[in-house]
């Protein structure tokens, strides 16, 4: 009885397009591994440059499609500090990790969780580990660990079933001081004032208070969901 059950939910409309929706990523991330090569910064930001007035559009764009992928988001950032400063890199910048997360939440979303998971491959361990419990602490100590990209923490929570309104709110939250940081790269790299340099410093301490105490309460809710078990 539950053989034939598993058969027909394999054969549903919504495993068939979970299905497809993972070979469509698949294809893409392969596609971007082996003929995308992401440009060095000053090359991008001639890429940039090139349009004009439109560049901050053409960035938030490619930047958006970047954080899809497996591609670090750390490039676009910099090239956003070095073009627009700290304050319009930082908000460009921004919009582009909050789309392109957006974008992949809902991939995973439609996806469906078990395979999903099987694109995460080595990281899917990580983000089942701090997102399980499914809660915005949660959400914002894996958005503000260090070495765990974005796109992972992106797929996983849609994959988990976390809801939108709390991941977009982490998002929103944790995504602010590594942004702010990493744009503060790029704009003191190419003008390196005093303010430059305090908002890099500022930018930097306020990643680490934020993932130290982030990872605290959340260690700490999960002791305590254990002993109340």
């Amino acid at each position: 009885m539950n053989s034939e059950k598993n058969r027909n939910d394999a054969y549903s409309p919504q495993s068939i397009i979970s299905f497809i929706f993972l070979i469509i990523i698949f294809a893409l991330f392969i596609w971007v591994y082996f003929n995308v090569d992401v440009p060095e910064p000053e090359e991008l930001r001639e890429i940039i440059l090139g349009y004009g007035w439109a560049g901050w559009l053409v960035f938030i764009g490619i930047a958006s499609l970047i954080a899809i992928t497996p591609i670090p988001i750390t490039i676009p950032a910099l090239v956003a500090g070095s073009l627009y400063g700290v304050v319009e890199g930082s908000v460009v910048s921004f919009l582009s990790v909050m789309i392109g997360s957006w974008i992949g939440y809902w991939i995973a979303r439609l996806t469906g969780q078990q395979l999903t998971f099987k694109l995460l491959g080595r990281h899917g361990k990580t983000v089942k580990n701090y997102l399980g419990d499914a809660g915005f602490l949660a959400m914002c100590t894996a958005r503000l660990m260090p070495g765990l990209p974005y796109w992972p923490v992106n797929y996983g929570a849609g994959a988990l079933g976390i809801s939108q309104s709390a991941f977009l709110s982490a998002t929103f939250i944790a995504s602010i001081p590594g942004q702010v940081s990493l744009v503060a790269i790029g704009a003191f790299a190419v003008n390196p004032t005093l303010l430059n340099g305090a908002v890099l410093v500022v930018a930097w301490i306020t990643v680490g208070v934020a993932t130290w105490i982030s990872y605290k309460y959340w260690r700490d809710s999960k002791g305590n969901k254990k002993i109340n078990k």
